[in-house]
């Protein structure tokens, strides 16, 4: 598909910032976005990269009334050559599909999605960083714009992709993050829509987030929503634990969101050496291998924090501590899964695509 483009003068882009590794995840925002409709009797037109602005919609747009909306996340690279590279590109494409269809919104093709995401790139490379711990990040989106009040799909969507240069997701950096369990909200309930990247899910889980950090917690440790008794996700990150020398995590039920990362350390524990197995885990196993000294490692792991280390788990009122510093297997992953995604380290699995 050919991408019409408008482009700024060179004195109107942005100044890029100073040091990557200080910026604020997601406050900063490049000079281009790209954009392209979808009309039920059209299929996808008008694609197009246009300098960074507002979307105009109309009051009525289905997604501020319905919340027909979803979204991917993406990190982009630079290799010591000044090579532009994408982890596993061709997997959000198809995660994003997927949400789609849970979401009754028109599906995107994939080559349309990469080629999209390509030529962004391509045209903002100025603005992925090359130092290792800071990236580009990428938000495909997908909106429903049709302005009509009625609970139904809509006809017209908007998809469109922005990108923020960022350091590290957490302020801790790559140093244990205490996390909060909640037994009282849930994120998500089997036959639901968590296992869709859909915005909604976020909101709907906004007010535990706040009362993790008002328990000294940077993120909300979720379990099931029929019994508040096994172990799902993080917020933002999928998660393990090393239990016995063993590489843990929870099995997707339906309502896990299933990650690209997580999917990535599944394949990469094997290759060195450590033994994987995915599981119903009960927060009294992990708290009651915390305890007896079985628990030995957990970490969260997702595109935006790649993986982090989680120290302890604030649970009804009790706190549990497995660390106060990153593990031996975690050190390893992300070592591991940061060299391949910056191309240091080899890639056995073909994960890392060249942009340009």
């Amino acid at each position: 598909m050919e991408i019409k483009k408008t482009l700024l003068s060179k004195e109107k882009l942005k100044a890029l910032p100073e040091d990557p590794l200080k910026l604020k995840f997601g406050t900063n925002f490049t000079d281009y976005m790209f954009t392209i409709e979808f009309y039920r009797d059209k299929g996808w037109v008008n694609p197009e990269i246009k300098p960074y602005q507002p979307l105009m919609m109309d009051p009525a747009a289905s997604v501020l009334h319905y919340g027909q909306e979803v979204f991917e996340g993406q990190k982009a690279y630079k290799n010591a050559n000044g090579d532009i590279l994408l982890f596993r590109p061709e997997e959000n494409a198809r995660r994003m599909n997927r949400s789609l269809q849970r979401m009754c919104m028109p599906e995107i093709p994939e080559d349309l999605f990469l080629q999209a995401e390509y030529e962004l790139l391509k045209l903002e490379e100025r603005w992925i960083p090359s130092v290792r711990g800071a990236a580009l990040y990428m938000r495909p989106a997908v909106i429903a714009t049709e302005p009509v009040l009625g609970v139904r799909p809509s006809d017209h969507y908007l998809f469109f992709i922005i990108l923020s240069p960022v350091g590290p997701y957490f302020a801790e950096g790559f140093n244990p993050v205490g996390l909060w369990v909640s037994d009282e909200y849930s994120r998500a309930a089997i036959g639901g829509t968590g296992e869709a990247k859909a915005g909604g899910n976020y909101g709907g889980s906004l007010l535990a987030s706040k009362m993790a950090k008002e328990n000294g917690c940077s993120q909300v440790l979720w379990l099931d929503a029929k019994e508040h008794r096994y172990i799902e996700e993080v917020g933002a990150m999928n998660i393990f634990f090393v239990i016995d020398g063993k590489l843990v995590t929870p099995s997707l039920s339906g309502s896990i969101l299933r990650g690209i990362t997580r999917n990535s350390v599944l394949q990469l524990g094997p290759e060195l050496g450590v033994e994987v197995e995915e599981r119903a885990l009960s927060i009294q196993d992990v708290t009651g291998g915390i305890a007896a000294g079985t628990v030995t490692e957990a970490f969260g792991a997702g595109t935006a924090a790649v993986i982090s280390p989680v120290g302890k788990l604030n649970y009804r009122g009790k706190e549990y501590v497995i660390s106060e510093k990153s593990g031996d297997i975690t050190q390893k992953l992300f070592d591991k899964l940061t060299g391949i995604q910056y191309g240091i380290e080899s890639d056995p699995f073909g994960w890392v695509k060249k942009v340009n």
